[in-house]
């Protein structure tokens, strides 16, 4: 076994005077499992953490990090020179805290859950605060489309040759072949500053960004529709547009096989603002107190049971474990909050959906061929005190899922008096699939006076890898990328 950990250390960094980085795993001593999420403090108030294999990547560039403080709920903090991690051959062991428990948590009351959360709530006012702070942030969204049926077919063609009929239903085949047996996924990373006024208003300035995407096998159910279109044009006459419908709505009046009709297979390489902003808040949303709030929610009496399961340790602070789960039927989620002893505030929450409990769902399956059900949502929250006993969010994570079923005819009318005609369907199914990640690695009180003067751009241009290069973030406080975003690679 010790071997294999050399073996694993020099596979995950060739650490050298001169490196500019250091990537190290954690695990637990006993079982030798990773350990995610863990807090590495580069400062006092600013670090990175593990990612969900264990993995996290220290910047060592300015040569100004010496040592790094490691610590993780349920477990012993550490604290380890950069010399120190290279004995360790990059394998880091955390020992859980059971022995300190003993020692600093002696009764015999049971705590009661109800007034332990009643208590969280009557100090959030105290213990969190979002308005009116900047944060340094690393955003990271993974994409997944699994399409379990994938049809389309001429059914009607009253100028189509048969040859050409044949041709078309060939190659519409074939589409659908290769969209079903590819790997449809890729990942947006971007880093940057987040101002925050309020829930509602923020602003934000990127400093880097990436996207690692096959774009060849990048099939977004619009992308899908619009090639099976193209190839239907393309055994059209191509010197005439043509009216699109579906049932009795039009949907483009005047159709053709030129290129700017449809989407670029490579296009403009920049993000709106707007959008990432969006991205941003929505998350940073999950994390803050507020009437109607996420968290809120989840700590609303009349909606969920709580329940004591048990103390942990967490940096020195003992720590409650505390079961949610719903009490009424609108109520959606189960999880557990991680509660300070000390404060009363939630450093850390797991949720996900409860039983066969769903999201937002529409089935219009037999009337206009439309279902979709969002049955997967799960997450991770992680605060944080800053130098002002403030808890501020570290990091949040939002993974989401739908299936979606989509039935369509599609009917080409000809722009000529002869009003040639031919009729399309297809049909398809699947699950996609959203993970969104935001990572804090500092935070700093901001003025109002600040947040106006911050000017917010309208894009910002992303690089196109189309593998991974360790290189692109080496020297930046991020997530460490998981395996598989390292064993992504565009084939030709």
């Amino acid at each position: 076994m010790k071997y294999l950990y050399l073996l694993i250390g020099i596979c995950l960094c060739q650490f050298s005077g001169f490196a500019q980085s250091v990537t190290a795993r954690l695990i637990d001593t006993n079982t030798k499992k990773p350990i995610p999420y863990a807090t590495i403090k580069t400062g006092e108030f600013s670090g990175i953490i593990s990612n969900e294999e264990g993995y996290f990547t220290l910047n060592t560039d300015e040569g100004n990090l010496k040592t790094v403080s490691i610590s993780c709920l349920g477990y012993q903090s550490k604290t380890l020179s950069i010399e120190d991690i290279e004995k360790t051959n990059f394998v880091i062991a955390l020992s859980e805290a059971i022995n300190q428990l003993n020692e600093v948590f002696i009764s015999n009351k049971k705590p009661n859950a109800d007034s332990i959360i009643a208590r969280v709530k009557a100090n959030i006012t105290t213990n969190y605060n979002t308005n009116l702070y900047q944060y340094n942030i690393f955003h990271r969204t993974t994409n997944y489309v699994d399409f379990g049926e994938l049809t389309f077919e001429i059914d009607k063609a009253s100028h189509f040759g048969k040859k050409n009929l044949e041709q078309a239903n060939a190659d519409l085949n074939a589409l659908s072949k290769k969209i079903s047996e590819s790997d449809i996924k890729h990942f947006t990373d971007f880093k940057g500053e987040f101002y925050n006024l309020t829930k509602d208003s923020s602003k934000l300035t990127v400093v880097k960004a990436t996207k690692l995407v096959d774009y060849k096998n990048d099939f977004s159910m619009e992308d899908v529709e619009e090639k099976a279109k193209k190839i239907v044009l393309t055994y059209l006459d191509t010197t005439k547009t043509y009216k699109l419908k579906t049932g009795i709505f039009k949907i483009e009046d005047s159709l053709s096989l030129k290129d700017e009709d449809f989407k670029d297979n490579n296009p403009k390489e920049e993000f709106t603002l707007k959008h990432l902003n969006s991205q941003a808040k929505s998350l940073l949303r999950r994390a803050q107190f507020y009437d109607n709030s996420f968290l809120n929610k989840l700590l609303d009496a009349n909606l969920y049971e709580y329940t004591y399961q048990g103390i942990t340790y967490n940096n020195s602070e003992l720590t409650y474990m505390i079961h949610f789960e719903p009490r009424r039927g609108k109520a959606k989620y189960t999880g557990t909050f991680f509660i300070s002893d000390d404060t009363y505030a939630i450093t850390k929450v797991d949720y996900n959906y409860y039983k066969n409990r769903h999201g937002d769902k529409l089935n219009l399956k037999l009337l206009i061929g439309v279902k979709y059900i969002e049955n997967l949502s799960e997450g991770t929250i992680l605060f944080e005190k800053n130098s002002n006993n403030i808890y501020q969010p570290k990091y949040v994570k939002r993974h989401t899922g739908s299936y979606f079923y989509i039935s369509r005819g599609l009917k080409f009318i000809e722009n000529s008096s002869a009003k040639n005609k031919v009729s399309f369907d297809f049909t398809f199914e699947g699950d996609a699939k959203e993970k969104e990640e935001l990572l804090i690695t500092q935070n700093s009180v901001l003025t109002l006076e600040d947040f106006k003067a911050i000017k917010q751009e309208k894009v910002a241009p992303y690089k196109v890898l189309n593998k991974f290069e360790k290189s692109t973030w080496e020297n930046e406080d991020t997530l460490e990328a998981t395996q598989e975003m390292k064993a992504f690679e565009v084939k030709e």
